[in-house]
């Protein structure tokens, strides 16, 4: 077998889907000389300042104002060049981390320290190479899943190399060879085996983006073999035979998704036979390593934690639960809808991919919803939001109506306390119902600009203030009418006014809001109804700052 690493070895080879879960996207990462992921951590780099100084200045300072003041100063540093190379999270070598140090340390002007560290990097690296050459004459032996002990076969996880970077240019087998190989012990576990290589291939995508292809292949390596034996399909995998498994991995799949209750039965009716010849398995070539880790993390249907469902066989799930309806002709349109999905041309929505074909088939992606002014109809709202995340809708909400905090309420002669605590709770429903276990409900607040209560809306998503007044796991959005941008252009004053006194503003637009908000204005200056005036300049000012605050 191609794939086959140890030699004389025929058992299937499984790796555990947590070292799948260990490599999915999201925060920041380090990648450590032995190709692991760790997740960043300011308090080591700030220990490792202060060992610098030390060095230098000796043992007496360890208690010393300056050098803690030093270390955590240049650590912050650090940790802001960071997230502004890498905003929404990535991956850092620990060696660009250690050059960040010599960096700070001599902008700093503590040169000395800088010296001394670079010295001690020096030194370290050469007692790595000098390790790493006594590793590499010792033969390397491998834990197979049964406790027994045999010596690993370099040339067939060169194969594995080979067949990885296959029509692909700039990558070398070689290199990926080498790396993987340092990370290589005796008595190495077979799952680590795969991990060791996966991880070589991906530090080196930022060197060349191709290599995003390499460790999306050996990554699938890993997809097919853990849905296979989850589907307790009979296999002898390499890169040639996985299209002639497809068809009954398909089968398969759609079998025990029924069975247990994860599919629709309605997908008994298509051909299954004539869907599988189908498949086309040479577009899992199309996959880079973040495509293949997303579908793993969030879209594979999954039965006890191993996911049944391969990428193929889940874009023509999701094209047989879109053509269901299209009645003598649904195997075609399936095949049609699959032809299109899988060759990227096309991409449903989240929630279509997420629900098509399943039991429950919610294929929507937004819900607007209008919050009416009493309390019944807020909690019938915050509950219509957990029901429709529950199945991946997302959600806007429209606060407009709810009075603002002040506002007297008849039925219990009190005053209201406004929109904010409602949407207080909005956001912990947001995080409670996710959006079926597979990422965080989406929910979004809107509310118009005169509102009494927009000054604190704007400030919802601070990270300052009171936290029983912030929304930090919700969106927010503000409608701004024409009416409000000619008065900040003319530096007018704008009118706030609590929406129970004001019904009619929301449903108006136009010529028409602006005749009924001057004619509102005009009752405010009368003392009619309850408002507050402030410049509309600064109220635009304001919702500049926390656009870019938040």
């Amino acid at each position: 077998m191609d794939t086959q690493i140890i030699q004389s070895q025929s058992s299937s080879i499984q790796i555990n889907n947590l070292d799948l879960l260990a490599t999915q996207p999201g925060q920041l990462r380090v990648i450590r000389r032995n190709g692991e992921l760790a997740l960043y951590d300011e308090t080591r780099i700030e220990v490792a300042i202060k060992k610098a100084f030390l060095a230098v200045e000796g043992e007496n300072a360890n208690n010393s104002d300056r050098i803690q003041r030093i270390a955590s100063e240049l650590t912050k540093n650090i940790a802001e060049r960071c997230k502004k190379r890498w905003p929404t999270g990535g991956t850092i070598h620990i060696e660009s981390i250690q050059d960040l140090v010599e960096l700070e340390l001599m902008r700093a002007g503590e040169h000395p320290v800088a010296r001394s560290y670079v010295l001690y990097r020096e030194k370290r690296r050469e007692a790595r190479e000098i390790l790493s050459q006594q590793n590499e004459e010792k033969p390397v032996h491998v834990i197979l899943e049964n406790g027994s002990k045999q010596k690993l076969d370099m040339s067939m996880l060169s194969n594995l190399a080979i067949d990885a970077c296959q029509g692909l240019a700039e990558v070398s087998p070689t290199k990926l060879i080498e790396d993987a190989r340092k990370n290589l012990f005796d008595g190495v576990a077979i799952k680590d085996v795969y991990k060791a290589l996966v991880m070589s291939a991906r530090t080196l995508v930022e060197i060349e983006p191709n290599y995003s292809y390499v460790t999306a292949r050996l990554l699938l390596q890993d997809i097919y073999r853990e849905a296979m034996d989850a589907l307790k399909v009979p296999y002898d995998l390499t890169r040639q035979t996985i299209g002639a498994l497809y068809p009954k991995i398909f089968t398969a799949f759609i079998q025990r998704g029924i069975a247990k209750e994860l599919l629709s039965p309605n997908l008994n009716d298509f051909d299954l036979e004539k869907l599988g010849k189908a498949i086309d398995s040479t577009r899992d070539l199309q996959f880079t390593y973040l495509s293949i880790q997303t579908l793993y993390d969030r879209y594979f249907i999954h039965y006890r934690e191993k996911r049944i469902e391969l990428p193929q066989v889940f874009f023509m799930r999701v094209a047989m639960g879109l053509a269901h309806c299209e009645g003598e002709q649904k195997n075609e349109r399936a095949i049609e809808f699959y032809r299109l999905l899988s060759s990227f041309d096309y991409m449903s929505s989240t929630p279509t991919l997420f629900n098509s074909g399943t039991m429950r088939p919610q294929l929507s992606s937004c819900y607007l919803t209008t919050v009416p002014d009493c309390l019944d109809g807020i909690y019938g709202a915050l509950k219509d939001n957990a029901l429709l995340s529950k199945f991946a809708g997302g959600l806007g909400n429209d606060w407009t109506p709810v009075r603002a905090m002040g506002a007297y309420i008849k039925g219990t002669n009190g005053k209201s306390l406004g929109v904010v605590p409602f949407l207080n709770v909005a956001n912990a429903t947001a995080v409670a119902v996710n959006q079926g276990g597979k990422r965080k409900g989406a929910v979004c607040a809107y509310l118009e600009t005169w509102h009494l209560d927009i000054e604190e809306f704007l400030e919802l998503r601070k990270n300052t203030g009171d936290d029983r007044r912030r929304t930090h796991d919700m969106n927010t959005a503000n409608w701004v009418p024409d009416l409000f941008m000619k008065r900040v252009f003319n530096k007018e004053n704008w009118t706030l006014f609590s929406p129970n006194e004001v019904k009619e503003l929301h449903d108006l637009f136009g010529d028409a809001f602006e005749k009924k908000y001057v004619e509102y204005e005009e009752k405010a200056a009368r003392g009619d109804i309850r408002s507050k005036t402030i410049p509309a300049l600064n109220l635009w000012r304001k919702m500049l700052t926390m656009l870019f605050e938040t």
